[in-house]
């Protein structure tokens, strides 16, 4: 006897925080739609970035934000899954054709989580630390605070990278406090960082669900998840983004808030040893005009050619 077909599939990468992700769509899904969790299926795929973390190398140095979603986008594009779960961040500026971004969860805390078994945060490590991590922008972070410390590459999911920690690999790193809530382990955090002086990445602290971009049934059942501030404030980031054509190999901040009228949002570029940057900040109620005009403001102080001087 031929199964029934599912509700809904869903796809998303293997890796606790990714599974968790899709576990809780998959509950909202049923919860917003009145069924078992049984009529939606959650299918695992191995993207390229999650088989090159052991090779330890960067993102940039690898292909940028796109290896964690090609292989779920594929599947998407063919029919074989309905949905894409993604961490917003993940996701490539420019999306593949015949796809969007139909719905954002409301967005978990943005900051930053500094974590170290040596140190009660960055300015109490010893001069010439080392410092864990594979996110350029993090890198130049915390360059622009301590020129001294001594960047190593810090790549794998949650668990590996404080398992390195303890195993020595690095005297402290940075994790996005988001991913840390949602697998419940926040409290490894040593110290919550100000978003003045680390800046997010664009897009942190979200989940994405991507559908194909014809699809009126699936817009239609992931709708109900959507929230409409998130969606915004992701929009305006993702959009300066844009124009600033940044990509994991361009150490970039994003960050928009909620103001009485709209959303404020700001923006920062830097140069890789952090000791150059620029910052913009608008406000405004349309999120692709703000982010379109921060984009332009950050390349006015910058320059067009900023990427070529900042990353050489």
């Amino acid at each position: 006897m031929q199964s029934p077909i599912p509700f809904a599939r869903i796809g998303t990468r293997g890796s606790p925080l990714a599974l968790a992700q899709a576990r809780l769509v998959r509950e909202l899904l049923c919860q917003a739609h009145g069924i078992g969790q049984a009529d939606i299926e959650i299918e695992v795929f191995s993207t390229g970035g999650d088989r090159s973390q052991a090779e330890n190398t960067t993102l940039s140095d690898i292909g940028g934000k796109g290896v964690f979603t090609k292989e779920i986008d594929e599947a998407l594009l063919s029919g074989r899954i309905d949905i894409g779960v993604h961490s917003s961040k993940d996701v490539a500026t420019g999306m593949p054709q015949g796809m969007v971004l139909a719905a954002f969860l409301e967005r978990e805390d943005v900051r930053d989580a500094f974590i170290s078994v040596s140190a009660r945060d960055i300015d109490t490590l010893p001069e010439g630390a080392r410092f864990g991590t594979s996110s350029i922008r993090r890198a130049a972070q915390a360059l622009r605070l301590r020129p001294d410390l001594r960047i190593v590459p810090f790549r794998g999911n949650v668990h590996t990278r404080l398992k390195k920690l303890l195993d020595g690999v690095a005297d402290a790193t940075l994790l996005a406090l988001a991913g840390l809530n949602r697998l419940d382990e926040a409290h490894r955090a040593t110290a919550i960082l100000d978003t003045k002086a680390f800046m997010p990445a664009p897009a942190q602290g979200a989940i994405a669900l991507a559908i194909r971009d014809a699809d009126a049934r699936f817009a239609g059942i992931v709708a109900p998840l959507d929230h409409a501030p998130t969606h915004a404030g992701i929009l305006a980031e993702r959009t300066m983004l844009s124009v600033l054509d940044g990509s994991c190999r361009t150490p970039v901040g994003a960050l928009s808030t909620r103001t009485g009228a709209g959303y404020e949002l700001c923006g920062e570029i830097l140069s890789l040893d952090g000791q150059t940057s620029f910052q913009a900040q608008a406000t405004g109620s349309d999120p692709v005009a703000l982010g379109e005009q921060v984009g332009r403001d950050l390349l006015a102080q910058a320059g067009a050619d900023w990427q070529t001087r900042f990353l050489a």
